[in-house]
């Protein structure tokens, strides 16, 4: 049977993570990062399950019409990080327009007493600061330094560098599985 090829992905609609406080939040991102509170979902039941849940839905807008949103259960509980990864890996980055806008975003953050991290430097191809949010979901605001026509290589690179990471991960683990 003749399988139809894949669509192409538009963009981020919105990503989802749990939340401690609706109200907390929405200081956090509203007030502090800017981006405008759109949507507001309270409901009783989950659509996709039926389950009985009741819980608030928040969705803040970004320029480019993506979202972050955040699940507000009502029972003061943020979302419990993976115990079997660093804190550095899961976390989430929004793109700012510039790096003097990095650099402001820092300065801002700072003074509202959010611990910052960086600018860090990634391979001349973007720089980042990091901070976590009320819930304890790390971010990372970040802007692109590298040169169109490099980042035009990395794009040519990039299959090979996975087949040689994938290659080196095989020989270091038996079996291909990492410990």
């Amino acid at each position: 049977m003749d399988q139809p090829g894949a669509r192409p992905v538009e963009g981020l609609h919105h990503f989802a993570w749990r939340c401690r406080d609706a109200q907390e939040t929405r200081h956090f991102y509203e007030d502090l990062l800017g981006l405008p509170l759109v949507h507001v979902i309270r409901k009783d039941h989950v659509p996709s399950t039926g389950e009985y849940c009741p819980y608030v839905h928040i969705f803040f807008r970004m320029r480019d019409g993506s979202s972050i949103a955040f699940f507000d259960l009502g029972d003061a509980t943020a979302a419990m990080p993976s115990p079997n990864t660093p804190s550095w890996v899961n976390h989430i980055a929004l793109r700012v327009a510039t790096r003097e806008d990095l650099l402001a975003m820092k300065q801002r953050l700072a003074a509202h007493g959010v611990e910052v991290v960086g600018v860090t430097d990634h391979d001349g191809y973007i720089e980042s600061i990091y901070f976590f949010d009320p819930n304890g979901l790390r971010l990372e605001l970040t802007v692109e330094v590298a040169a169109p026509q490099v980042v035009d290589g990395y794009a040519r690179d990039a299959h090979a560098a996975l087949r040689a990471w994938a290659g080196r991960k095989r020989g270091a683990h038996p079996g291909g599985h990492a410990p």
